[in-house]
């Protein structure tokens, strides 16, 4: 054999040498993928092999007093898409599979990108309560479009329709700014959220605990059968959710009903009922109204300029939020301020000519009364007769009374604005103009710069009727537990005791009673029940709007400049169990218009809804 050549021998140390350093650098590279990195490595490989999604809980119930639910889940087909493999081809497709709209697919875009900000490979919710049809063809196709799911999921619905929509609220998914906001917190970017009413303002009770499944999927993206994800999943595969807390509300479904029936025929209303003894609020009704299971979810874009544009603004809730002039339903803060300081008798005659002339302005009543005594001027609503005491006891003290019977500032209810609406003194005026004995008169009948809202009215009558303890308006009785159990009782809340003598609310009582029940009185005829017996007062209140063309031909019999229809009051009179107010917006004639409404809410409450006696 021929001994290789020197230059042979040294070509294959070389070749030797480049294999070593080949095959060390091979162990030193596994060394340090395996060693050193491994464990960062092996979590990326489970990350894209173990999927996480979370697991919506339960949302609680809110029920009437009675148990009748107004708020409620159904079972509804939800659509979701991963937001890293949601390509245009894929949006495509998508739109052509279920005949999306242009507003659907733009739905769809702005929540994917709200999902892409957060966590690319978290599926996010797309489109909510789909039909049957549409969850099908999704199905049908998820070889094709494995990054598209359809889940079956509670959702939110409202089985009575509009009833209490302002008291209940409705749900929206969150915004990119809330989501942003609550990074890293208790919510999935694509959840609905309280938006109004109870659900806002109870949304930490009622969303529950969301739980969480975690899974393994093969390279198509096909879920593993559970033994082999095993050695791929550490710690538990399922945290199971938590349900939310229910609300049994002081609402009567029943009586809620019949107080949004009776005020059907007009454009605008308000009505607040209470129970005088506690300050609970059976029936609550803001008009127009707005459909939950419409707004939660299924809003389009036209309904939403409707609503929107609508001059009667259906979004604010006309019981709390929005604030009037009070009328004549004020009186009784000018005739307490009155008795209580010795300014004025029940004998004392005051004449009406029909006008009332200060300071060269001239204040007209509703009619020329003659002479009269103070409670024929409750019965007949004599503005005169108010104005005469008013020059008497002056704008501060009638705004000390009026603070004392919860006007100026907030009820306490918590719920949709609660406006403290509007008492102004002398000093209120000096610093906004030059104080002139005319808002005196003005404020003595509810009128000039004087606002308040329905529910304020309507607790400080109540308070009239149970002998001096303004309540808090309470809605929700307690929160209970899925299976009825009471978490949390809520008893009635005092906010403050009213010091006026009881032999000065009689006589106000009395003239209350003289005004629905003897003829000449402004709501007798209208108000006047052969069923109950009523006591209340009625008010035209005027308004400074001026009438706009545009909104007498958007909707008829509602016009900015109208005067407002008010009716405040109790039954039964002798011994009240319910205190009652009722607003027509722009209505006309109190006891024409609003006398009626609130005669036909405490009749059907009297006859149909009042628990019968032990």
């Amino acid at each position: 054999m021929t001994p290789a050549s020197p230059e042979i021998a040294r070509r294959m140390r070389w070749v030797m040498l480049v294999l070593l350093l080949v095959f060390g650098g091979l162990v030193v590279r596994l060394w340090q993928l395996q060693v050193l990195r491994g464990d960062r490595y092996y979590h990326q490989t489970v990350e894209n092999v173990v999927h996480e999604r979370y697991l919506p809980s339960i949302r609680g119930r809110i029920l009437d007093r009675s148990g009748v639910p107004l708020a409620d889940n159904r079972p509804a087909f939800n659509i979701y898409a991963t937001p890293r493999t949601f390509t245009p081809a894929v949006a495509a497709e998508l739109r052509r599979l279920l005949g999306l709209s242009d507003e659907e697919m733009d739905k769809v875009a702005a929540r994917v990108e709200t999902g892409r900000k957060r966590a690319t490979r978290h599926p996010v919710l797309v489109l909510e309560d789909q039909p049957r049809e549409r969850a099908a063809r999704i199905e049908q196709e998820r070889f094709r479009l494995p990054d598209l799911e359809v889940r079956h999921e509670p959702y939110r619905y409202y089985p009575q329709g509009a009833l209490a929509a302002h008291v209940l609220g409705y749900m929206s998914q969150m915004t990119a700014d809330e989501v942003e906001r609550l990074e890293g917190g208790a919510y999935e970017p694509d959840e609905l959220v309280g938006r109004y009413g109870l659900e806002s303002m109870w949304e930490n009770y009622l969303r529950g605990k969301m739980g969480t499944e975690r899974f393994a999927v093969d390279a198509r993206g096909q879920r593993l059968d559970e033994a082999t994800a095993a050695g791929l999943i550490q710690g538990d595969r399922i945290i199971e959710p938590v349900a939310g807390y229910s609300l049994v509300l002081t609402i009567d479904a029943g009586l809620q009903k019949l107080a949004e029936k009776a005020v059907a025929p007009f454009p605008a209303a308000a009505v607040a009922v209470i129970e005088v003894k506690s300050g609970r609020v059976l029936a609550l009704v803001s008009k127009p109204s707005f459909d939950p299971n419409v707004m939660t979810g299924h809003l389009t874009r036209a309904e939403a300029k409707f609503l929107n544009d609508d001059p009667r603004k259906p979004f604010i809730d006309k019981t709390l939020r929005a604030q009037y002039p009070p009328g004549s339903t004020f009186k009784f803060i000018t005739t307490i301020a009155a008795l209580e300081d010795g300014l004025a008798q029940e004998e004392e005659l005051v004449t009406c000519p029909g006008s009332y002339e200060r300071s060269g302005t001239t204040f007209d009543c509703t009619a020329s009364h003659g002479k009269l005594d103070l409670l024929a001027a409750i019965q007949h609503s004599c503005n005169i007769y108010f104005w005469t005491l008013a020059e008497r006891i002056g704008i501060d003290r009638m705004a000390e009374v009026a603070n004392e019977y919860g006007f100026g500032s907030r009820t306490g209810v918590g719920l949709n604005g609660d406006n403290p609406g509007r008492i102004p003194t002398r000093a209120w005026y000096e610093q906004h103009t030059r104080f002139k004995i005319g808002y005196t008169i003005n404020s003595a009948t509810g009128q000039g710069d004087v606002e308040v809202t329905v529910m304020q009215l309507a607790m400080a009558y109540a308070a009239l009727a149970n002998g001096g303890t303004l309540f808090v308006p309470q809605v929700v009785d307690r929160v209970v537990r899925a299976d009825g159990g009471t978490v949390i009782p809520y008893d009635p809340q005092v906010k403050q005791r009213v010091t006026t003598p009881p032999e000065v609310v009689d006589l106000w009582r009395r003239g209350m009673w003289k005004a629905v029940n003897e003829v000449g009185g402004t709501g007798y005829g209208h108000a006047t029940s052969a069923v109950v017996t009523i006591a209340g007062k009625t008010g035209t209140a005027q308004v400074k709007a001026k009438r706009s063309k545009k909104d007498e031909a958007q909707i008829r019999g509602w016009h900015p400049s109208a005067d407002h229809a008010w009716f405040a009051g109790w039954a039964p009179a002798e011994d009240p169990t319910i205190a009652i107010v009722v607003l027509i917006e722009h209505g006309g004639s109190g006891g024409k218009v609003a006398g009626p409404v609130a005669k036909a809410i405490l009749e059907g409450w009297w006859t149909k809804v009042r628990a019968p006696a032990p």
